[in-house]
């Protein structure tokens, strides 16, 4: 596929459960994009994963290591950019990344996601206090649907082919409105 669009990228936060990465490489893939996880890219510069981060350094050093990977991402151009909404909602990235290109937020209803989450955790599910924190995390990615300007695409009912066509249609669409001819 040609991109009508060569400079512009497509953000997508939201949580679906596991699979929204694949998703993710997916719409990539299909629109010729450079496919760019914010995560990875902090794991990768710590040299662990995010939550290793938090435990030994505190979130103060997430943050920081936030900050440096968000000043590069913020230089991309044709790329998809995975982002997770806790990240979008801090220091304005969400305003200066939509300047980019649109956000567009897939999620699923909270039914999907308690199943997805107990699929995932295993027996970690039945414990409460675990339940609780995931449930935490989820809300709080879920803060950034009252972002203005943000695309939702409701994904419950879809395919992961289903996701992936009806992001790029609803990217095509916004950037079409916002390229001056």
């Amino acid at each position: 596929m040609l991109l009508p669009y060569p400079d512009r990228n497509l953000i997508l936060t939201g949580y679906t459960g596991p699979n929204q990465p694949l998703i993710a490489k997916l719409i990539a893939d299909r629109l010729k994009l450079r496919y760019i996880s914010v995560d990875s890219q902090i794991e990768e510069r710590a040299g662990t994963d995010i939550e290793s981060v938090r435990a030994a350094y505190g979130e103060t050093r997430l943050k920081t290591l936030e900050s440096e990977v968000m000043q590069d991402v913020l230089l991309y151009r044709a790329a998809l950019i995975r982002i997770s909404g806790q990240t979008l909602m801090r220091a304005e990235y969400g305003k200066r990344l939509g300047e980019t290109g649109p956000i567009i937020c897939v999620v699923v209803t909270l039914d999907a996601v308690l199943r997805q989450l107990h699929l995932a955790m295993g027996g970690r599910y039945h414990d409460p206090n675990e339940r609780a924190l995931a449930i935490g995390k989820i809300r709080r990615e879920w803060e950034v649907r009252k972002l203005e300007g943000i695309h939702e695409l409701d994904a419950t009912r879809m395919t992961q082919e289903e996701s992936a066509a009806a992001v790029i249609d609803i990217w095509q669409k916004a950037v079409a409105l916002t390229v001056e001819y």
